[in-house]
């Protein structure tokens, strides 16, 4: 691979003065100039962006890390972080945990050993290494979708828990009082605000949540299909509103199998309104939100950061209102459904 003084010695320059053409630091002649630029095509010299990086303080990137880039709720997080960096002139290094914690602190010394610029991170949940390991990093850092406790940093959310009672409380109001809820892990804050959200729902509503009838799962398809296929073969309920669209998924497909139908003897409502829930069948209701805007204004953060860093002053939040995306698969309580038709 060629080097810098390889440049110099073709064009027959000093590599001091490759150095001024390529960063430029300081004026060369046209002629000059040309003489490194041919030098650098016939060598096909590929300038090290670590020398480069020291020497102007700032390496242009930043650091992503999502839990499970398989999850669409987080590939379209990360497009929308990507697209703002790109714009900024500033390129996006997209670690996968794959919801381990040890991979992700892992990822983090990775990261933070190629000098990047800033760090988002979408947390696989409450790692106490990974809390520890947070709270001593002095790059700038915004965390998005999951608060961290006891990390002190910029948050970028949806209100998990106004989410959640909005989608129940939708389910109410069509005449719903059977209603489970299949959530994500029990000891993630996410699934515990949602939960909550539920809980306020049915209570305000006067409702009873019959026993059984609040599962916890993974936030994917094939846990959301096992916990369905339990409700669904034990007390039935008219309703599910499931802790995420993947999870919502996997209840539209244990239903299907079970010839029920959606939404005339089952309403199911989902969270995070990724792009895939208008396109499954019947097309999922769910609690929406702008994902590739809420990935933009993590990476809008970040980037103000970098300019201007955050002093001793309380870190910014900002919590993005949810709102119904209504859609096929719910409608009215089942002995309601004929009169709604």
């Amino acid at each position: 691979m060629a080097t810098i003084k390889d440049v110099a010695a073709l064009a027959g320059i000093s590599y001091t003065t490759v150095s001024h053409v390529l960063n430029k630091t300081r004026p060369v002649s046209e002629h000059v100039r040309l003489k490194v630029e041919a030098a650098i095509a016939e060598l096909d010299y590929v300038p090290s962006a670590v020398a480069r990086s020291l020497k102007a303080r700032s390496t242009a990137t930043i650091g992503l890390l999502v839990p499970n880039s398989v999850n669409p709720y987080f590939a379209e997080l990360a497009r929308g972080i990507e697209d703002a960096c790109e714009r900024n002139g500033y390129c996006v290094i997209l670690c996968n945990s794959d919801d381990n914690p040890q991979k992700q602190r892992s990822y983090l010394r990775v990261l933070l050993e190629k000098r990047i610029d800033g760090l988002i991170v979408a947390s696989v949940g409450e790692d106490r290494d990974l809390l520890d390991s947070l709270s001593g990093v002095r790059t700038p850092m915004v965390i998005v979708d999951r608060a961290l406790e006891g990390v002190e940093a910029d948050l970028v959310r949806i209100d998990h828990e106004q989410g959640a009672y909005l989608a129940t409380r939708h389910l109410l109001e069509l005449g719903h009082r059977e209603i489970a809820t299949i959530g994500g892990p029990v000891d993630t804050g996410v699934s515990q605000l949602r939960l909550a959200g539920f809980r306020r729902a049915m209570a305000e509503g006067g409702v009873r949540i019959a026993p059984g009838h609040v599962l916890h799962s993974d936030f994917t398809s094939p846990g959301g299909h096992a916990a369905a296929a339990r409700l669904l073969d034990g007390e039935r309920p008219t309703a599910i509103f499931a802790g995420n669209d993947m999870i919502g998924f996997g209840v539209l497909r244990a239903a299907a199998e079970r010839n029920i139908d959606v939404p005339g003897e089952l309403s199911v409502i989902g969270f995070d309104d990724i792009e895939l829930s208008r396109y499954v069948y019947p097309a999922l209701t769910t609690v929406g939100q702008s994902i590739r805007e809420l990935g933009e204004s993590a990476a809008g953060l970040l980037l103000s950061r970098i300019v201007t860093p955050r002093r001793d002053g309380a870190a910014e939040q900002r919590i993005v209102a949810p709102r119904i995306v209504l859609r096929e698969s719910t409608g009215p309580r089942p002995d309601l459904f004929n009169d709604y038709r």
